[in-house]
């Protein structure tokens, strides 16, 4: 019995710190409910079920509907209604530009027949 106790309160130490760490650690956005003081607070002084209170109720997973999610403006859909046809047209012109310029500078390295030109004297 004293053998379980031992065993369980290891366990349940490693637990308490874990769930320290992660609380920690995690950036404020992914802390629901309270503020990420206040549930550092929650674990630290209720060691085991503060932890499990910042595991089951706490901690917002990355699929969760209010977590903030980055889109780029070319896969959003309302950015690309908001713009023109013409504007994205001018965009797409502007980009081909920039990209025959960039291949313009990588091809002056080589010869018309496409091998590095001969440079010995």
């Amino acid at each position: 019995m004293a053998r379980l106790l031992i065993v369980g309160g290891f366990l349940a130490a490693i637990f308490w710190v874990y769930s320290i760490v992660d609380c920690a650690v995690q950036p404020p956005t992914r802390h629901r409910g309270v503020p990420k003081a206040a549930w550092i607070a929650i674990v630290v002084f209720i060691p085991v079920i503060g932890g499990i209170l910042w595991f089951l109720i706490g901690r917002r997973r990355m699929n969760d509907k209010g977590s903030i999610r980055l889109v780029a403006p070319d896969d959003d859909p309302q950015f690309l209604r908001s713009i023109s046809k013409t504007e994205q047209d001018d965009r797409i012109r502007r980009l081909e530009e920039e990209l025959a310029k960039l291949e313009d500078e990588t091809d002056e390295g080589t010869a018309p027949d496409g091998t590095a030109p001969d440079t010995r004297p």
